[in-house]
């Protein structure tokens, strides 16, 4: 481009020089402006710049994901057990920790779980069920051993809504319902004392008692839950939710000794659920998925002459396929 404006001009000496100089710039920069403004004019010459390639625009941060995504997973929770268990408004208290699980448990849990997308909008839900015993030392003279048999289930499903719908976050608000069992079983005996059985038999009482009985219950459920990509294929995921509202409240009642009469006493009926689930899910290949966390539900149910007032509390692990 200099030979192109400035053959003819010889080399000068000061302000003559400053002139050529500004002259030459001014050149260069309505030349340029001229091929980048019609640049079919110089297509294959020097200054054809058609076959340049365009630097690529930025990603944006927030990709949507495809459109139908279907998660089937087999979640296993470690669950330790804890607080007041009621049948027949007979009251007893369990305390089975999650490590001591495997001591406490009588059968196989079996657990599942679904989670469907179609763009924005989720189904998804999982259930479960437990059965777990315990034995624990009563006060007193005449009974003094007790075992407690909890069997328990639950099975829950929502309809949510991604307020964020992106690839490398989301966040959903759900509502559903969750199904709950409770099948209790007391089992109250003598401490096998030999003095005692005239003075039992003076008073009537047997060598054990014994009560069972079962209840289940559904509660309205809402909640919210999210997920937020941390690193490469590794996922922060939390949940939560509050259930019950009351719903299947209504009057209850508790079983107590006064003498040797057996009393009913009116309590407080009241039906709430609250649940918080969080921890890290990684994508180990294209269809397979895992989940590494910890779950804790609490119950505060009362009604009739049962009482479950527990909360399952443990370490969490899932593992899945998608679609």
């Amino acid at each position: 481009m200099d030979n192109l404006f400035f053959s003819d001009l010889g080399v000068g000496h000061g302000k003559d020089r400053l002139v050529k100089t500004k002259l030459h710039l001014v050149a260069r920069a309505v030349f340029a402006t001229i091929i980048l403004s019609t640049p079919a004019l110089f297509a294959g010459s020097e200054y054809d710049i058609s076959k340049e390639t365009p630097p690529a625009p930025p990603q944006p941060w927030c990709e949507t994901p495809e459109t139908l995504e279907i998660r089937i997973g087999a979640p296993g929770w470690l669950a330790g057990v804890s607080g007041d268990v009621g049948v027949k408004g007979v009251v007893s208290d369990v305390d089975v920790r999650f490590d001591q699980m495997f001591r406490h448990l009588t059968h196989v849990p079996i657990a599942i779980s679904a989670d469907i997308r179609y763009r924005r909008w989720e189904f998804f839900g999982d259930g479960q069920y437990m059965e777990v015993g315990d034995s624990a030392t009563l006060p007193g003279l005449l009974f003094t051993n007790a075992n407690v048999h909890l069997k328990s289930g639950l099975a829950e499903a929502f309809l949510g809504y991604r307020l964020i719908n992106c690839d490398k976050a989301s966040l959903s608000l759900f509502a559903g319902a969750r199904y709950s069992y409770m099948s209790g079983k007391i089992e109250i005996f003598d401490n096998g004392d030999a003095r005692l059985p005239i003075l039992r038999e003076l008073l009537g009482l047997p060598k054990s008692l014994e009560d069972s009985g079962s209840i289940d219950w559904v509660d309205p459920v809402v909640g919210a839950r999210g997920r937020v990509k941390v690193w490469k294929a590794t996922l922060l995921y939390a949940e939560g939710d509050v259930g019950g509202f009351d719903a299947n409240s209504g009057s209850a009642f508790e079983v107590s000794r006064q003498g040797l009469t057996l009393v009913k006493t009116p309590v407080s009926s009241e039906d709430w659920s609250y649940q918080v689930q969080g921890g890290l899910e990684f994508q180990v290949t294209r269809w397979l998925w895992t989940q590494v966390g910890w779950r804790y539900l609490k119950y505060d149910f009362v009604s009739g002459g049962f009482t479950n007032k527990t909360a399952l509390n443990g370490p969490f692990v899932q593992g899945g396929v998608n679609f």
